[in-house]
């Protein structure tokens, strides 16, 4: 019973984690206008919270497990899908997605990559009976009503009443130019462009739990050694390569102090989330039930966070987009009670 509880605990630490993370991310891209530098932030604090602190823990107290070259094999390519997914939902907001709907759409393709290829690996086809799928289902059916429905937060409107007051203070004279400030903070959602980053996230973070436990699996239950690994590929991918891309690809953001603690946080975020899964699955979860649970409370937490640091008025939000948000619940714990338990060791003979 305390390992079950100690299980939903890291559930609930990797849900809420990757459910803030979309929010936060955008306010890190907005104020450095790059989908690059934002990234690299993102990178550094795994870097942090994913190496650094593990090494130092590892040396100083051990821990059990052991280094396998299969585990860290797949412990890297878990880190590369984590961060090539978060480049996909960095990009998405690049090309004018917005946090309150892109975010739902990743988690709710994302359990379907996670359950399929979890299946896959485990040739337990045999084992997805119809309440989990319906459970998977209503997770999914929940995630695209919250997209339909969701609502469309007045970000705008305080901020071009500030340049409105500016230029009133300033007694800015009046010109033949267009006014700017109905544009002000405006972007053109490019929308094909935008599905196409979706689908990158959904595949790659729908393909990190099931990489990830096999990783952990080869290393013996270690929980340190695989999330040093996820640091690493992040390091690499999403340290090193951005930074040689800045000049190469002309990338006109600018390093912001604020637009950086964002990002920093973003990736904090990520990496505990990280964390949260690992833990998870050292308490006996498997990636057939902690990912599509995680998957499916993530985009409530983040659709309210959305809400939360937009100001949304209360009348602005469907009776649709709630019930989406129930369903979602609702799947989630169905997908918990009946998800496959995995195979039952084999008894050797006497």
């Amino acid at each position: 019973m305390l390992q079950f509880l100690g299980m939903l605990a890291a559930i609930a630490l990797t849900a809420v984690c990757w459910g803030v993370y979309g929010p936060v991310l955008h306010f890190g891209r907005e104020a450095m206008h790059s989908p690059l530098r934002p990234f690299v932030c993102v990178g550094l604090a795994y870097f942090l919270i994913a190496v650094l602190i593990p090494l130092v823990l590892l040396v100083r107290s051990g821990e059990r497990g052991r280094w396998s070259s299969v585990g860290v094999f797949w412990s890297l390519i878990a880190g590369a899908a984590g961060a090539l997914g978060a480049l996909g939902v960095i990009l998405a907001l690049n090309f004018g997605g917005k946090p309150i709907y892109v975010m739902p759409l990743v988690f709710g393709g994302a359990p379907v990559v996670n359950t399929l290829l979890t299946a896959a690996m485990n040739k337990s086809f045999n084992q997805l009976k119809a309440p989990f799928l319906a459970g998977l289902i209503l997770v999914i059916t929940g995630a695209v009503t919250v997209l339909v429905f969701k609502p469309h937060p007045q970000a705008v409107e305080p901020v071009a009443r500030a340049v409105a007051t500016v230029a009133s203070d300033l007694a800015v004279a009046p010109s033949d130019e267009p006014p700017l400030v109905p544009t002000v903070g405006k972007q053109t959602e490019r929308f094909v462009e935008v599905l196409l980053s979706v689908a990158m996230a959904m595949v790659c973070w729908g393909a990190y739990g099931p990489v990830l436990h096999r990783g952990q699996m080869s290393m013996e239950g270690s929980r340190l050694r695989p999330l040093i690994c996820i640091g690493g590929a992040y390091f690499l991918i999403a340290v090193l390569v951005p930074l040689a891309l800045l000049s190469p690809l002309a990338d006109k953001g600018t390093w912001d102090v604020a637009g950086g603690l964002w990002s920093l946080a973003a990736g904090s975020l990520g990496a505990l989330g990280a964390l949260g899964a690992i833990l998870a699955f050292a308490c006996g979860g498997k990636p057939l039930t902690v990912m599509p649970v995680v998957f499916g409370c993530a985009p409530v937490i983040n659709t309210l966070t959305t809400l939360a640091f937009a100001h949304t008025q209360r009348s602005d939000v469907s009776p649709w987009f709630l019930a989406g948000m129930l369903v979602v619940a609702m799947g989630a714990v169905m997908v918990l009670i009946f998800g496959p338990r995995g195979h039952s060791p084999v008894k050797q003979p006497a």
